[in-house]
């Protein structure tokens, strides 16, 4: 595992940058990855996407699929897609705290 430094904190991630436990999650994590990610601003329907995702995996231990993600904000896939570039796996996930998901998010 690697550490990343950012806003003080530090965070250990594994070799795809995703964070090492959801429970190490914090604002900063947020603003680390959006950087990352090239994302200018974060709106309400980033944190929209972010809080399912979250919402989703404290109750069932995974990330959605891509399906669910999408019918639970009402988001078209390609929307998601502008929202998070890397994708709703990659980029929302990562941002999200999530680990990394192995099936298609």
């Amino acid at each position: 595992m690697a550490t990343v430094e950012f806003g003080g904190k530090s965070f250990e991630v594994d070799e795809d940058g995703f964070i090492d436990n959801f429970e190490n999650f914090c604002p900063e994590w947020i603003q680390h990855v959006k950087k990352e990610e090239g994302i200018e601003e974060l709106t309400d329907e980033h944190h929209k996407v972010i809080d399912c995702l979250q919402d989703y995996y404290k109750k069932n231990g995974i990330a959605p699929m891509v399906r669910i993600l999408s019918k639970t904000t009402g988001f078209k896939l390609k929307y998601i897609y502008e929202l998070f570039p890397s994708g709703p796996g990659k980029g929302a996930c990562k941002m999200a705290g999530l680990p990394k998901p192995t099936g298609c998010v």
